[in-house]
């Protein structure tokens, strides 16, 4: 594992931000976008996993796995594929806004999921600030009945998103990130194919508009390999809850992105501002806190 030095760590910070800032404009081209979650999500591994096949076959990259490995990020490929999904239909069923806002429960999410995983204790620090993140939810939208079925996939959305970054966390300390990306959304397109087969879903309604090509190649090249080799490639310096806490950037960065898009600027309420200041408060003075705990318990 590389030394985790002052330098090595601001530079992962700052990859890890505009990775986000990416992520932020995945849900503008999930509403553009006219197919439905499904198959928008199984042209998007398609041409992420390929995109990734051509860049190793191009620099003569050996990305060989064993057969246990292999099976792992296969089945991980199977909550990646589901975690976009779910965002997607979310923003189907409700607006990018929502869909985005309940993305940022990722952080709660990671701070009980990770302790149990990895087998320690569980951090009140990290809990306060999943809750802090929960409190800016609140005030940055208020959900109307009629989105329920789009908050509800959100929020089960933002659990697989938890779950894959903390097994990712795992795994990047022992493979490259590009080869966990290449197997996992391999195996994301897999799992998709396989249910799209079940369910009759290779019809009509998969042939693509000329606009739409353009959003699925620009989703499933920068937003997706580049932007995920990007994300999984911190976590050897970053926590999986450093992540998730830093993620938290995409709603704000999303719901800018898709006021300016969409000509709603003139939606930005009072409560999106508080919530918003909540959230990167929240984010940035995480580690000040963190870094105050840590030195109270060598002085102790």
């Amino acid at each position: 594992m590389a030394q985790n030095t002052p330098s090595t760590l601001n530079k992962n910070l700052i990859i890890l931000h505009f990775t986000v800032f990416v992520w932020g404009f995945t849900g503008i081209l999930g509403a553009l976008i006219t197919i439905s979650a499904v198959q928008l999500v199984w042209y998007r591994v398609l041409i992420a996993f390929l995109s990734l096949f051509l860049y190793f076959k191009f620099n003569k990259t050996d990305f060989k796995v064993d057969t246990k490995t292999l099976i792992k990020l296969v089945c991980t490929g199977a909550i990646v594929g589901g975690h976009w999904i779910l965002f997607f239909a979310a923003i189907k069923l409700s607006t990018v806004a929502v869909t985005l806002v309940c993305l940022s429960s990722i952080t709660l999410f990671t701070a009980i999921f990770e302790p149990i995983i990895n087998k320690k204790s569980i951090s009140k620090l990290e809990i306060l600030a999943g809750l802090l993140i929960i409190s800016g939810i609140v005030l940055i939208f208020k959900f109307e009945g009629r989105y329920t079925k789009g908050i509800i996939a959100g929020l089960v959305s933002a659990v697989c998103a938890s779950l894959f970054s903390i097994i990712n966390s795992r795994q990047v300390q022992k493979l490259q990130a590009p080869v966990i990306a290449f197997y996992e959304l391999s195996g994301a397109f897999a799992w998709i194919s396989i249910y799209l087969f079940i369910t009759s879903g290779y019809t009509r309604a998969m042939l693509l508009k000329p606009a739409d090509i353009g959003y699925l190649v620009l989703l499933g090249t920068v937003c997706t390999s580049l932007a995920y080799v990007a994300g999984v490639s911190v976590m050897r310096e970053l926590s999986a809850f450093r992540v998730a806490l830093i993620t938290n950037l995409e709603p704000v960065y999303g719901i800018i992105m898709s006021f300016i898009f969409f000509g709603d600027m003139n939606k930005m309420t009072l409560g999106f501002w508080g919530g918003a200041l909540l959230i990167l408060s929240t984010i940035f003075l995480y580690p000040v806190a963190q870094k105050q705990i840590t030195r109270r318990k060598n002085r102790a």
